[in-house]
């Protein structure tokens, strides 16, 4: 399969006249020209200040110091050999998932087998979302309704990370549980890996932003990108593939046979082969880029701050001129296409949003309640440092985050999605996501600083009172910094969904027009000022008013929770933002509890033998009764290509379907009947050894023998002269059978004569009965009928129990009487016993 893929790359780029080369070139040139300006803008916001919202909460800089995410073992599909094999897998504060053959490799510092960075992919917990995706990579190649897919799952519960360009990766585990927590963890880590840009770089964040908008524009490609993700080489790559995937896809698609399974799995490979090369050359050409802007830099801030006010009146000279030209159609645009879907883009973008941020507000809240439930209970201070040192990473921990992560994924912008182009609303979702792991993290620390403060000053006494007071704070700070950071991401999420719909509106009358404007600006000052920029400010500041007011009426109608802007909390806290530069506090060793081995992380810190270990955001899963030795690397039998539906399938051994299943196919056992000698008994014991050698099976095959688990049984042997022919043998089995038919028709007879005698004293003369009732009455309170005597509840075997024998011991038996007829008569127990 390695071969045909790389047949079929070779003729590709045969017929390829120039690779990645002059797209990358070309986006070269757009980021140098990005670049000056966003200098340009940093120097200006630098010199004339910002007037940007201050927050209430504190931010701490590096949170996951220290830490590693999750580490575990489940069952990873091996593309090179087609086997299920057991991996041990850790996630660092990176989030790039390392795979390893075992837990003990982690541990020792080796290097993993593989590294997965997570930006671009989708992680899936069904093979048939898979499926929907896989079914569409190939031109004219459509599944049928519930086809195959290449491979088959050994368990229920997949989980499968899922890219459009590079490799996809096949993992499973033998729980629901395991599969809930992990696929938290891997969407966690896609979150996190795509969003790779840095907000704090604000020269090269922007110009890279602006230079990929601007280079997808100029290729007829407005709106939203969905492979916006990760760092700029791996944005770069994406860029390239959006435009050398179709054509790689019609060149090689008709050249692909076999079945349709193989279609598509050779398919991934010759894609995954592709991109790992534009990858490649994505990464060292954009350092060389990145590299050549910085050495420039110097020059360029200094010739900005020698001229930046000529530089200004310029660029508001230009801007005038072009807002002339444009404002007018910017307007009628606006009035007719824009303004009637303002308020519905923003109600699909509020609700979702704000029942996000509320749940992010309620899990915060029940942890706190916890908290002063273990104080109103007497936990003592290990048991706090036990609960704040867990709380301090609630923000990061992907499991107990899912139920708000959720209330987000409901966002919903279907009837928007193809006016707008908006090729994917999971850019929003994605985004909101970062921002409420933000917020709660920024709660978290922001408790931890203000309870950190009061123990230190107030003394452990009265500590939930201390807690209450300390939660209201944090409750009031978080409320208005929600508000804000949502108004802030409504404001932002419309710009990116009316602007280039705008653009593209406009660009087709106002584009040949804007080259005329360029004689206006003085050749000094045209590599910080660019007709292009110019132009889309003219245009984002027609629109901003009309999405200033629909967010402003949204808060003054309090819908959703946002606070007015009216509304401003100033020095509520003077000095809390002193709290601010101090680190985070270290519950653990502040009140001596002790680290729950839950929560260590196999890794060493940085991969050395510095002996500190990482703290564990989530904690391991323990199974109950999981006999999988998860830390032993196994191997589990693959699964070769399902044939199609319309072929006959041969009976092969079926795909094992539990643990114990996987278990016995991994390491098959071979029971053998040794016999032992009643002089050797004494030396053999119960038990099981390493052990080497081989033995050979009834098929003839040698096989490797690694244990040998002992068990001694003392079976009764007859010598040779006991041993009987096979006819006597079963004329004794048949003697036996007979014998035991006999006695069981004796004892029919026995209870049918039983049951006679009691049904004709049952029936005698009534007066006799009635003469004798009272003095049956007196030996026997109940009548003899069977269903009563059944439902007193007997304690002999007969069923029946005559008051008369209470006082007896129930160890002697005894014999019982009917006295229906004023005389005793004693009954067997035996021919009376009804088995039901």
């Amino acid at each position: 399969e390695g071969k045909i893929a790389s047949e079929h790359l070779y003729t590709f780029f045969l017929n390829m006249d120039v690779f990645p080369d002059l797209p990358l070139c070309e986006f070269g040139d757009v980021y140098e020209q990005q670049y000056a300006v966003a200098l340009f803008n940093s120097v200006r916001f630098e010199i004339e200040g910002g007037g940007a919202t201050q927050s209430q909460l504190l931010h701490r800089k590096d949170p996951l110091a220290g830490h590693s995410i999750f580490s575990g073992s489940l069952f990873q599909y091996l593309e090179e050999n087609r086997k299920w094999r057991s991996r041990f897998i850790s996630v660092p504060n990176s989030y790039a998932i390392s795979l390893y053959e075992s837990k003990t490799a982690n541990e020792r510092g080796l290097h993993p087998k593989a590294t997965i960075n997570c930006a671009g992919y989708k992680a899936l917990a069904s093979m048939e979302e898979y499926m929907e995706l896989i079914n569409t990579s190939l031109p004219g190649i459509k599944a049928k309704v519930g086809s195959n897919p290449f491979i088959k799952c050994p368990s229920e519960f997949p989980l499968i990370l899922w890219h459009p360009y590079a490799r996809h990766h096949y993992f499973c585990v033998m729980t629901e549980k395991e599969q809930k927590k992990w696929h938290a963890v891997l969407q966690d880590c896609v979150r996190h890996c795509d969003n790779g840009l840095p907000e704090d770089c604000t020269v090269q964040t922007p110009a890279f932003t602006d230079a990929v908008r601007l280079h997808r524009q100029a290729k007829g490609h407005y709106g939203t990108w969905a492979m916006m993700c990760g760092k700029p080489p791996q944005i770069l790559a994406n860029l390239v593939m959006e435009t050398l995937h179709p054509e790689l896809r019609n060149v090689i698609g008709p050249r692909l046979k076999g079945k349709m399974q193989q279609r598509q799995r050779n398919w991934m490979l010759i894609s995954d082969a592709v991109y790992k090369q534009v990858l490649a050359q994505t990464t060292g050409q954009y350092e060389a880029l990145a590299e050549a802007c910085e050495v420039q830099r110097p020059k360029l801030d200094a010739m900005l701050r020698t001229d930046m006010d000529q530089m200004i009146t310029a660029k508001e000279h230009v801007s005038s001129k072009i807002r002339a030209l444009v404002l007018p159609k910017a307007e009628q645009l606006l009035r007719t296409s824009i303004q009637p879907y303002i308020s519905s883009i923003l109600e699909a973008l509020m609700e979702p949003t704000s029942r996000g941020f509320s749940e992010v507000r309620e899990v915060f809240f029940r942890e706190l309640v916890e908290i002063s439930k273990n104080s109103l209970n007497g936990g003592g201070k290990e048991k706090l440092g036990d609960h704040m040192d867990r709380l301090s990473m609630l923000a990061f921990h992907p499991v107990k985050m899912q139920s708000c992560y959720e209330k987000v994924e409901e966002l919903n912008l279907e009837g928007l999605q193809q006016r707008f182009d908006v090729s994917d609303p999971a850019v929003f979702v994605s985004r909101a996501q970062i921002l409420m792991r933000e917020q709660m993290d920024n709660a978290v620390y922001t408790f931890e600083q203000l309870l950190n403060q009061s123990l230190e000053a107030k003394g452990e006494n009265d500590m939930c009172k201390t807690i209450q007071c300390c939660q209201d704070r944090v409750l009031k700070k978080y409320d208005y910094d929600s508000s804000t950071v949502r108004k802030k991401f409504f404001r932002e999420a419309l710009l990116q969904i009316i602007i280039p719909y705008m653009l593209q509106q406009l660009s087709t009358s106002c584009s040949p027009v804007l080259p005329q404007f360029k004689e206006l600006i003085f050749a000094d000052f045209s590599r910080f000022l660019l007709v292009e920029n110019m132009f889309e400010e003219v245009v984002l500041q027609s629109v901003s008013k009309d999405i200033m007011m629909a967010v402003k009426e949204a808060a003054v109608q309090r819908r959703h929770n946002l606070y007015r802007d009216s509304i401003i909390l100033t020095n509520s806290d003077p000095n809390l933002h002193l709290l601010g530069e101090n680190p985070s506090v270290d519950w653990a060793s502040k009140f001596g509890a002790d680290e729950p081995e839950s929560t260590v992380d196999g890794g060493l810190i940085g991969g050395g033998g510095s002996g500190r270990r990482r703290k564990q955001v989530v904690s391991m899963i323990q199974l109950d009764g999981l006999p999988l030795p998860y830390e032993s690397c196994l191997e589990v039998p693959g699964v070769e290509l399902i044939p199609e539906e319309d072929v006959e399938m041969s009976e092969d051994p079926k795909s094992p379907d539990s643990v114990n299943e996987i278990r016995d196919l991994i390491n098959p056992v071979v029971e053998m009947v040794v016999p032992v000698s009643e002089e050797n008994q004494s030396e053999v014991t119960n038990g099981t050894e390493p052990a080497t050698g081989t033995v050979t099976v009834e098929d003839g095959v040698q096989e490797d023998v690694t244990h040998v688990t002992t068990v001694m049984e003392e079976v009764p042997m007859k010598s040779p002269r006991d041993k009987s022919s096979p006819q006597s043998l079963l004329q004794h089995l048949m003697g036996s059978r007979k014998q035991e038919a006999d006695k069981a028709h004796q004892e029919e007879t026995a209870i049918k004569d039983a049951i006679g005698e009691i049904e004709i004293a049952v029936q005698e003369d009534d007066s006799e009965r009635i003469a004798e009732v009272s003095a049956a009455e007196s030996d026997c309170e109940s009548s003899p009928k069977l269903p009563l005597a059944a439902d007193t509840g007997s304690r002999g075997d007969s069923g029946f129990q005559s008051p008369t024998n209470e006082g007896l011991d129930d160890s002697e038996p005894q014999p019982m009487t009917n006295r229906l007829n004023g005389q005793d008569k004693i009954i067997d127990p035996v021919e009376v016993e009804v088995e039901i």
